[in-house]
C-alpha cells in the first residue's frame, strides 16, 4: 500500500511538471539557432559583469534634520598667505556684535608669495577639481568615496631653500593680494576639498576689500573608510576697491563672515544588498533567454512566409532535365496509351 501511494504521489508530481522534457531525437539544431544562442550567451556574460560592477559600487545617502547641538565649539582651520610682511598683518575673530573673541593662536610665518612650479601645478589641479565640482553635481559624492586615497589637499612645501626675499606673510607693499591654501570648519578630514582651497586673489590696488560670506552646515559623515563629525560650507565672494571720493566706503582688508545653519546633514555610504544583486542577475538571464527565443521564432516565421510567398529556397519547384532518348520513350508511351484508349 505504501508503495502504491508513493507511486501515485510521484505520478501526480510528474503531471504537475511545468517544464516537460523533449527527447533529443526530436530536437533539431540549426545554424541560426546556434548563432542566436551564441549572441544570447555573450550578452548575458557582458551584462552580468556590468551588473557586478554596479553591485560593488556605492552611493551616498543624504538625510537632513534640525541641529540640536548648542554646546559644541566650532573649530576653524585656516591657512592663508597674504602678500604683505607679517608686521603689517593682523587677524582677529569677531562675533555678530563685532566683539573680539580672540586674536591669539595664529602663527605668522614669513614666506615667499610666488609659488614654485610644483606648488603651481598643485594649485592648477585643485582649481580644475573645483571647477568640475561646480559644473557636475554628480561628482559631489566623489570626495567622500575617495577619502584617504587621493593626494594631500595641503599646499606642498618648497623643494629647496630660495634666495628670494620673504615678501609675504603666511597666517597658519601694503597689499591684500592673498591665497587661501586651506579653510575648513570642524574636524579635519583627509581628502576633503573645501570650496575655498587654492583660491588666489591678486590686486595692484592698495585699498582693496575682499569679502567671503560663508554658511556653515554641520555634517555627520559615515563611510566605509571613516566616520567623522565635520562641517560643510557654501561661500559667496565679493570684492571691491575702497574709494571714498567715488562713494565706495569701507575698510580695506580680507573679511570672512560665517554663519552656522540650523540644519544638520548626515551623509552615509550605501551598498546594494546581495539578494537584490542576485534578483537582478536572474532577471537579466531570464529576460535575455525569453527575448532571444521570441525574436528567433518571429524571424524564422517571417522567413518561412517570405520564402513560401516568392517560392525561394526549399519552396522553389525543381526542374527535371531529360535527354533525347528519355523524351522519345516518354512520347512513344504517350502515343501507345492514346491508341489503346481508342
Amino acid at each position: 500500500m505504501r508503495r502504491l501511494s508513493k507511486k501515485k504521489a510521484l505520478s501526480l508530481v510528474k503531471e504537475l511538471d511545468a517544464f516537460p522534457k523533449v527527447s533529443e531525437s526530436f530536437v533539431e539544431t540549426t545554424a541560426s539557432g546556434g548563432t542566436v544562442s551564441l549572441i544570447a550567451f555573450s550578452a548575458m556574460a557582458i551584462l552580468a559583469v556590468l551588473e557586478f560592477f554596479v553591485y560593488r559600487d556605492t552611493w551616498m545617502k543624504y538625510e537632513y534634520e534640525v541641529d540640536k547641538d548648542f554646546s559644541s565649539k566650532l573649530k576653524i582651520n585656516v591657512d592663508i598667505t597674504v602678500a604683505m610682511k607679517c608686521q603689517h598683518v593682523g587677524a582677529d575673530i569677531l562675533d555678530l556684535a563685532e566683539t573680539m573673541i580672540t586674536s591669539t593662536g595664529l602663527q605668522y610665518q614669513p614666506v615667499i608669495f610666488e609659488l614654485t612650479p610644483q606648488q603651481r601645478l598643485w594649485q592648477r589641479t585643485l582649481h580644475l577639481i573645483q571647477s568640475r565640482l561646480r559644473e557636475e553635481h554628480a561628482l559631489q559624492e566623489v570626495p567622500y568615496k575617495t577619502l584617504l586615497k587621493g593626494a594631500p589637499t595641503a599646499l606642498p612645501p618648497r623643494e629647496s631653500s630660495s634666495i628670494e626675499p620673504l615678501d609675504a606673510c603666511r597666517i597658519h607693499a601694503y597689499n591684500f593680494s592673498h591665497r587661501i591654501d586651506h579653510l575648513s570648519f570642524g574636524e579635519e578630514v583627509p581628502g576633503i576639498i573645501n570650496p575655498l582651497d587654492g583660491t588666489e586673489k591678486i590686486t595692484y590696488n592698495n585699498n582693496q576689500m575682499y569679502q567671503y560670506f560663508i554658511t556653515v552646515v554641520p555634517t555627520k559623515l559615515n563611510t566605509y573608510e571613516i566616520a567623522a563629525d565635520t562641517h560643510q560650507f557654501s561661500v559667496t565672494e565679493r570684492e571691491r576697491m575702497i574709494n571714498h571720493a567715488a562713494g565706495s566706503h569701507g575698510v580695506s582688508g580680507i573679511f570672512v563672515k560665517y554663519d552656522t545653519s540650523s540644519l544638520m546633514v548626515t551623509v552615509s555610504e550605501q551598498h546594494m544588498p546581495l539578494w537584490q544583486f542576485l534578483v537582478r542577475l536572474c532577471g537579466i538571464i531570464g529576460g535575455i533567454f525569453s527575448t532571444t527565443g521570441m525574436l528567433h521564432s518571429l524571424v524564422g516565421f517571417c522567413f518561412n512566409v517570405i520564402c513560401c510567398r516568392f517560392k525561394l529556397g526549399v519552396y522553389r519547384p525543381r526542374e527535371v532535365s531529360l535527354d533525347k532518348k528519355q523524351t522519345s520513350s516518354v512520347w512513344s508511351k504517350h502515343l501507345l496509351n492514346d491508341n489503346q484508349s481508342e
